[in-house]
């Protein structure tokens, strides 16, 4: 595996591709968002672990323009810890959020939860070959009237996990604990931005039905 660290903190650089290394994990840093973009484009990572504040421009906007030409796996390391900073983040198209500071184990138990969720090769789902949305988790794609409906991996990941069984109510918690890969001790408000980003997306709330008080449902229009 090769991460990228966009991180302008020679120190927190530093201990992140040491510890990575001596994990077997090749990391590369960059000091900057415009190096990180410039080194995505010319040799694309398998993950990029960003940082918010850098100095040539917001690790927001970095995000944003990784996921507008790229689906890899992006996890945010920042010492904001707002939940609004965490939810811009998410709905931007981050797969993770870190907040520092933090130890090179919980980091790499998150490379290495994204890098499952992001490199499953399970048969396609779509339980009625009818239906005019159909879910490949084997070619991690999402095809709705034979048109291609691009979502973030971590959209991906949530869109999916409704179409285990479609039609039935998964639980906000569990969703949480399952997509997220951890347990969940803050609000639902970070799976509420990602519910609203693939209703976006597929055109249509009717898709992912809210059922008050339990969770979601995966419908069919």
């Amino acid at each position: 595996m090769r991460v990228l660290v966009i991180e302008d903190d020679d120190a927190v650089a530093d201990g992140i591709v040491d510890g990575l290394a001596d994990r077997s994990i090749t990391a590369t840093r960059v000091a900057d968002g415009a190096s990180g973009l410039a080194a995505i484009a010319s040799d694309p990572p398998d993950l990029v672990v960003l940082d918010l504040g850098l100095p040539d421009m917001d690790g927001t906007e970095v995000c944003r323009q990784i996921r507008a030409t790229s689906t890899i796996p992006v996890i945010i390391v920042s010492a904001r810890d707002d939940e609004v900073d965490r939810v811009v983040a998410l709905e931007l198209g981050a797969d993770d959020y870190i907040v520092k500071p933090f130890g090179m184990r919980e980091l790499v138990a998150r490379i290495r939860a994204v890098t499952r969720r992001t490199t499953e090769t399970d048969q396609p789902r779509n339980d009625d070959a009818d239906s005019r949305l159909v879910i490949d988790s084997r070619a991690r794609r999402v095809l709705l009237d034979g048109e291609a409906v691009h979502l973030t991996p971590r959209e991906f990941d949530v869109l999916e996990y409704l179409a285990r069984d479609r039609g039935a109510v998964y639980r906000r918690t569990d969703i949480l604990r399952d997509v997220w890969d951890t347990t969940w001790f803050g609000t639902a408000k970070t799976l509420d931005a990602h519910i609203a980003a693939v209703r976006k997306k597929l055109g249509d709330a009717g898709w992912i039905e809210s059922v008050r008080g339990v969770g979601f449902r995966l419908g069919d229009l």
